[in-house]
């Protein structure tokens, strides 16, 4: 792993983790179309800890704040959002580490494409027939839980946990940045929780040689990345829906699917 390949990776997981696109999809198919060898585990654990920097730096006072009304306020509308994270967070992490093992299973550009196409007409659908009537703090239970269980699906690569939340909390009728800041938030535990399990299990092992300055330049360049990712996302959908993002998915998972029969 190069300095450079280290910078490349992450910008493309800072970008593609936020964005309703699929960050494992890209990260697999990055590989695969430049014929770089696969970073392996502890890469991409360096990969996440940076865009759960990203998360956490960008999000803190309202963690803060989530977590202090949780806990002393009870009676609050960020307390009740704070549970509402707690609830909506435990099937993404119990599945998560159920199904690991099974992530390899998934890892096929065919597949990867058709995913990607897939859930661009769902995530234009979605966004299309949404009501938009339903801000962050008027959240409920069900939809919590719903969401929840949604994430389930973007152990898919392809799917993305942004691209399968939004598209379901549009569905629900949840306001463009509403759904985009409760996934955000719903992210945090998510994204770190994977990448220290992760982290665990190699160090634990020892199957990987560590790379300092690779490890390094690929947190840092992927928590920047990813937060301008967010600031620019909820900016963005606060006059602009997920038509771009869509298209975006469209063209890619098109031609991840005729390059397929070229690349082995």
């Amino acid at each position: 792993m190069t300095i450079l390949q280290a910078i490349v990776y992450g910008i493309v997981q800072g970008i593609a983790e936020f964005l309703p696109i699929s960050s494992t999809a890209h990260l697999v198919l990055l590989p695969w179309f430049l014929g770089w060898q696969d970073p392996g585990v502890f890469f991409d654990v360096a990969l996440h800890l940076g865009t759960a920097a990203a998360v956490i730096i960008f999000f803190f006072k309202d963690w803060v704040s989530l977590i202090l009304s949780g806990f002393t306020d009870i009676k609050s509308k960020q307390a009740k959002l704070f549970w509402l994270l707690v609830v909506a967070t435990i099937p993404g992490a119990l599945f998560g580490v159920f199904l690991d093992k099974y992530m390899e299973t998934f890892r096929s550009p065919i597949l990867i494409g058709i995913m990607l196409i897939i859930m661009g007409i769902i995530l234009f659908y979605a966004d299309k027939i949404g009501r938009r009537n339903i801000e962050l703090e008027d959240m409920s239970l069900k939809n919590s839980i719903i969401i929840g269980f949604a994430q389930v699906l973007a152990i898919i690569p392809g799917v993305s946990r942004s691209g399968i939340t939004m598209s379901v909390g549009r569905f629900l009728g949840i306001e463009r940045d509403s759904i985009a800041k409760f996934t955000f938030l719903m992210s945090t535990p998510i994204i770190l929780g994977d990448a220290l399990y992760h982290l665990m299990k190699v160090l634990k092992t020892g199957s990987e040689t560590i790379s300092i300055a690779p490890f390094a330049v690929a947190v840092l360049t992927s928590a920047v990345v990813g937060l301008l990712s967010i600031k620019f996302l909820l900016s963005y959908l606060k006059k602009r829906g997920f038509k771009i993002f869509a298209i975006y998915r469209f063209i890619l998972g098109a031609g991840v699917i005729a390059a397929s029969f070229f690349i082995k």
